[in-house]
């Protein structure tokens, strides 16, 4: 009887493992498919990581070639920019400069960049012209702005569309000829201004560079200076202060023109330099990160290797 019971309960078993033998067969694909998947993500994983590092090293070599070609253009825009100075400050001395001068017609002009990546000197130029606008607001005031740059009249645009008479662009893609300041000078001499003020930024240096305001006004009689100094007769004298103005204003605009555009390219030199900086140390973390996760990789399977050659040791 119990070798009966015996034999009963055997073929129950040898029935209970054939049952389960097709559940554990359709277990091990499941299985790989699940092993094949963690190998999977850590090697997509890691090939983000490489296609990311291949990614800021370009940048890096992007934002160095920027560097150096922005020092090139600076090192010939300084010597412009000296060489205008040589036809601003005789004006300046002579005629004077009245940066609190009232008028009823205001016009700003602020000279701006075509291209961004210069830091922030357009926002500098944008900020210094809001200001003044509210300085000299008043009931009886009128104001009016012409625009030098792309950049500047997308930000002035924002709050001062109405404001706005023209926008003057592309001056930067050429080198910028007295001719051509006193073409943007005529154009701002049909606004008919009292006091027109010019909003640009002032080349020190490399790493300084200043926000200025220039003021020229409609007649230079009332400018001061040493124009004072001498007598003019003649029934002319209106006529030759009229286009002492015009000059003045053209000469002026010239050498902001210039000292903008010297001032960009430092701005812009010192803001590759950062980014490359920048590049840099990113590139070294991820560097990093990349032969951290390929050492976890290497571990991780070095360790299943020995687990698996204890276990069928054992």
């Amino acid at each position: 009887m119990l070798r009966r019971a015996g034999h009963s309960l055997g073929s129950r078993l040898c029935q209970r493992q054939g049952q389960l033998e097709p559940a554990v067969q359709g277990l091990k694909p499941s299985f790989a498919v699940a092993e094949e998947a963690v190998e999977g993500a850590r090697d997509a994983s890691t090939l983000l990581v490489k296609q990311r590092m291949k990614s800021v090293a370009n940048i890096g070599k992007i934002t160095k070639a920027m560097k150096m070609v922005a020092a090139s253009k600076m090192r010939s825009a300084q010597v412009n920019t000296m060489n205008s100075r040589g036809i601003a400050e005789p004006l300046l001395k002579l005629l004077g400069d009245l940066p609190d001068a009232q008028g009823k017609k205001n016009v700003y002009v602020p000279i701006t960049s075509d291209k961004g990546l210069c830091g922030g000197i357009n926002t500098t130029v944008c900020k210094y012209t809001r200001a003044s606008i509210k300085a000299e607001d008043g009931e009886d005031k009128e104001h009016s702005i012409v625009v030098l740059g792309e950049k500047g009249r997308s930000q002035l645009q924002r709050d001062l569309r109405a404001s706005i008479h023209s926008t003057v662009a592309d001056t930067g893609k050429v080198r910028v000829t007295f001719a051509q300041a006193a073409a943007i000078a005529d154009g701002i001499n049909t606004t008919e201004f009292d006091v027109a003020r010019l909003i640009f930024n002032r080349f020190h240096s490399a790493i300084s560079y200043k926000p200025t305001i220039a003021t020229s006004l409609e007649k230079e009689a009332e400018a001061g200076g040493l124009l004072d100094q001498y007598e003019i007769e003649g029934p002319d004298r209106a006529e030759l202060l009229q286009n002492l103005s015009e000059f003045n204003l053209a000469s002026t605009l010239y050498n902001a023109l210039m000292e903008n555009n010297c001032s960009e390219q430092a701005s812009r030199m010192a803001a590759m330099e950062s980014s490359t900086k920048n590049a840099e140390e990113m590139l070294g973390k991820l560097t990093l990160t990349y032969n951290r996760t390929r050492q976890a990789t290497i571990t991780t399977e070095l360790i299943e290797i020995i687990s698996g050659a204890t276990a069928l040791a054992g």
